[in-house]
């Protein structure tokens, strides 16, 4: 029992971890896309220079969490699969498109209009991404994938379309454009240019009030489109509502669920074997993988992000 307890508590870590960094770096995509007006090259390049050294390596987070949700809890990876197919596909090719922009556009466009296509789709892409993995999200929350009698639903729509379900996923999209120009703040910071960090700092906190607006309609949606997750919230999360509501909450809420209301984390747990092969492996890679990215960051954003724009340099262009 303990050890399900604990490998579920790993994954969950691992997705609060991607939520705040891969959030990031989708919330730089949302803001490439709206950058707009006089300053618009120079918020670019900021997020560029931003994104561009460490990027690639927050996915590695997402990688972690699909592969110890088959490991630890195949059913669960499973049902999810099948039943979210149409999110989770537009998702994945969101991802994947996102990447190959960014790359194209920082990398191999030589006109201005190729780098203007690229970039469409490369903030396109990271709007659409985390919008459709709120919209899993809920509908997880929801308790409307049931799985009786080992039957799977296949490529639900209601689930993921409801008003939580979109409420949830716009909120995914709000999340990540507050916490990416909180970094984009600091970034210009780096880069002395004041003009910017004010920006961004203004837009994390419109951000941040758009992103409370919603989370105050998704708990008024709760008791009638999410009653498990209310309830659950209600009877042993209380607590973690008070502290927060963005981050131990929605998992606290659940217990003991993982895919409310017919799979339990112990139900649908793999073997004790396996779990603590899981949990023992996954511990060592956190040895290497922990430093690593912190080696990783260390190196990259320890130096200013890009040179200081003067107002007289911003004038003539």
């Amino acid at each position: 029992m303990i050890v399900v307890y604990a490998c579920a508590v790993l994954l969950w870590l691992s997705l609060i971890t991607y939520a705040a960094l891969g959030g990031a770096d989708f919330g730089g995509g949302i803001w490439d896309l709206f950058s707009l007006g006089p300053e618009q090259d120079e918020k670019r390049q900021l997020i560029v220079s931003a994104l561009g050294p460490v990027w690639e390596g927050n996915n590695v987070w997402l990688i972690y969490l699909v592969v110890g949700l088959y490991t630890a809890f195949p059913l669960v990876a499973a049902t999810l699969a099948i039943a979210l197919f149409i999110p989770f596909s537009l998702a994945l090719i969101g991802v994947v498109l996102r990447g190959a922009s960014f790359a194209f556009r920082t990398h191999f466009a030589n006109s201005v209009t190729m780098k203007e296509i690229w970039g469409r789709a490369f903030g396109t892409a990271s709007a659409i991404t985390p919008f459709l993995f709120g919209t899993c999200a809920a509908a997880v929350a929801s308790g409307q994938i049931r799985v009786q009698h080992g039957h799977i639903p296949v490529a639900l729509l209601n689930a993921w379309l409801t008003p939580f379900a979109l409420t949830i996923g716009v909120m995914g999209l709000a999340l990540c454009a507050t916490i990416a120009p909180i970094y984009l703040t600091v970034e210009a910071q780096k880069a002395k240019n004041e003009r910017l960090a004010n920006t961004f700092r203004t837009r994390a906190f419109i951000a941040g009030g758009i992103l409370a607006a919603l989370g105050i309609l998704g708990l008024a949606l709760s008791p009638s489109e999410a009653p498990l997750l209310w309830r659950g919230m209600l009877d042993h999360a209380l607590w973690a509502v008070i502290v927060t509501i963005l981050i131990g909450t929605w998992g606290l809420a659940q217990l003991p669920y993982i895919v409310p209301p017919d799979l339990t984390l112990t139900n649908a747990a793999s073997p004790p074997t396996t779990l603590r092969e899981f949990f023992i492996s996954a511990l060592i890679g956190m040895l290497v993988l922990i430093p690593s990215l912190w080696f990783l960051f260390h190196v990259f954003k320890a130096q200013e992000t890009i040179p200081p724009v003067h107002e007289k340099e911003v004038e003539e262009v």
